[in-house]
């Protein structure tokens, strides 16, 4: 009995049988480790507090003061009066709101999964020996490399000028001229065809890093069990580049639904408000019809959107069984 006694009372000293119930002169003690962790804790704290009050006065004070003005009625330079949601209800019964809405749908739809079926293609397209491989990946970076003022402006003069390439072969044709940016349709199709347009090389150097992770050896594999290419595809390809396939998803989607340059520039929300989003909306709300509680209510409205789709998009990330 005397002897597990003792055992017990040096297991609670943490000394193994035999010890002398003291810690080994070569190694710390318990209480010494856990006080070295608790100051690299304590330093790692102090370390990145002034990252983070930085960002919090960066982001945190235009967030506050941005809810401020969406809960009052005042304008830029005044905040005006508590109308609490009234900005919020007056937007959500607004027409033009919901057109807005239907049009930054349709933009996004269009910007994200043809930017990323385009840019998929490229990739997979890249992986095989082409003459000029490396020319040829430069050129596949212009549209995103050039700044969105030119690429616009080059837009603008391929189809909307009166001296246009696009004008000038459906005059040689003998068919009507397309009013590609008057027309309320044609616009619309124009402003998402450029969105696919400056969007698809992100996508395509997205793709490209995943498909790097995928081993030729798979598909030589599945090659030899006589599966086809459109069966490598669905069951290699797009499998085991589902995680990144969907991280870029969410980062089109963002870059879609907040996309102000591509289509100001290139119709101004018109015509007749036909390609008018809903940060277009917003920004004609505040700075020209100097509604600035309406305008921040749809900032609010989209960030919202945003987050619930990111969201929605992040576990299906988690779900995804890729290594």
């Amino acid at each position: 009995m005397t002897t597990v006694n003792s055992g017990l009372a040096r297991a609670r000293r943490g000394v193994a049988p035999g010890g002398s119930g003291r810690p080994s002169p070569g190694r710390p003690s318990l209480n010494r480790a856990s006080k070295l962790h608790g100051q690299t804790s304590r330093t790692y704290f102090w370390l990145i507090l002034p990252s983070v009050l930085l960002l919090l006065l960066i982001n945190g004070y235009p967030l506050i003061y941005a809810g401020v003005q969406a809960t009052h009625d005042g304008s830029l330079i005044d905040a005006g009066n508590f109308v609490g949601v009234d900005n919020f209800t007056s937007v959500l019964g607004s027409e033009a709101f919901w057109k807005a809405v239907q049009f930054t749908i349709v933009f996004t739809i269009v910007g994200v999964f043809g930017s990323w079926s385009v840019g998929l293609g490229l990739a997979l397209l890249l992986r095989t020996r082409i003459p000029a491989g490396g020319l040829f990946k430069v050129l596949l970076l212009l549209p995103w490399v050039v700044p969105i003022v030119v690429s616009s402006t080059a837009w603008n003069w391929l189809v909307a000028s009166p001296d246009s390439p696009t004008n000038k072969v459906f005059t040689a044709l003998g068919l009507e001229t397309p009013l590609f940016l008057a027309d309320p349709t044609l616009a619309a199709i124009t402003v998402c065809l450029f969105k696919v347009w400056v969007s698809f090389p992100f996508m395509m150097m997205m793709s490209a890093g995943a498909l790097t992770s995928v081993d030729n050896t798979v598909y030589e594999a599945a090659s030899m069990d006589g599966a086809s290419r459109w069966q490598q595809f669905t069951g290699i390809t797009l499998p085991l580049t589902a995680r990144s396939t969907y991280i870029s998803w969410i980062l089109m989607t963002i870059f879609c639904v907040n996309d102000f340059p591509t289509i100001y520039l290139l119709t101004g929300g018109g015509p007749v408000d036909a390609t008018t989003s809903l940060v277009v909306y917003a920004y004609r709300k505040v700075f020209q019809d100097f509604q600035t509680g309406p305008g921040v209510a749809v900032a609010f409205l989209m960030t919202i959107t945003l987050v619930i789709v990111s969201a929605l998009l992040y576990r299906q990330i988690r779900k995804s069984s890729v290594e």
